[in-house]
């Protein structure tokens, strides 16, 4: 009798064991959960997260670029994949350049915003060259209202290869670009969000809807993060 219940006492502990390992195989990782958000963000992540994270960023903004290297993997692999925070990330728009970025980004399908957003800013020494000094021309073709402008930044920045590197040719491109009305709903969103209180710069944080003053790297923000758990 004793060896037979410690043997039914091993088997139990076995089974345990092996429902304990399928339910961490079986975890989700969030960080492929990717939706559209009215604000014309993405949000990456479990939408019933403990921690609300928004990120407000700038495709032109080295700072933001930096943020994406330093904290980027830390923030994702720590706290959205596990489900413990989700991330919205939205758009303060600074220049011409950054908002036609933009507009491509928010034109995409959500499954490529992660992997477009990424590129960005991975590339962006690379194709932010032609703001350093740019000719008359240059700034003419920039300036120039509507879709024809967004057109002209599109091709001296490179988007068109960008978009195409993620399945996205330059027709379709084109037809997010000639897109007007969605062209002034990101500029009305930016401007609103400019106009938050705390809101000085990019990127900026905000917790729960509450804007984290002082906190624009990773070193800060994951101390902000970690004081929530």
């Amino acid at each position: 009798m004793t060896r037979l219940k410690l043997l039914c006492a091993a088997l139990v502990a076995f089974c345990g064991l092996l429902a304990v390992g399928a339910t961490a195989q079986g975890a989700r990782n969030w960080i492929t959960a990717v939706t559209a958000t009215p604000t014309l963000g993405h949000r990456i992540g479990n939408p019933a997260a403990k921690v609300k994270l928004t990120e407000y960023i700038s495709y032109t903004c080295p700072h933001c670029a930096a943020f994406t290297r330093e904290g980027e993997g830390p923030l994702e692999l720590g706290y959205v994949a596990p489900g413990k925070v989700s991330l919205e990330i939205r758009h303060l728009l600074r220049d011409p350049i950054d908002a036609v970025a933009a507009q491509l980004v928010t034109c995409a399908p959500a499954a490529k915003f992660l992997p477009i957003h990424k590129d960005l800013f991975a590339t962006q020494g690379t194709w932010a060259q032609p703001m350093v000094s740019p000719s008359a021309a240059q700034l003419a073709r920039w300036r120039t209202p509507g879709a024809a402008g967004r057109r002209s930044i599109a091709a001296d920045f490179k988007f068109y290869d960008l978009m195409e590197r993620h399945g996205i040719g330059r027709a379709e491109a084109d037809r997010c670009l000639n897109n007007q009305a969605l062209a002034q709903k990101l500029a009305d969103t930016s401007q609103k969000d400019w106009r938050q209180p705390g809101v000085e710069g990019t990127p900026t944080f905000a917790i729960d809807g509450v804007i984290l003053a002082g906190t624009a790297t990773w070193d800060v923000l994951q101390r902000q993060l970690a004081a929530r758990f």
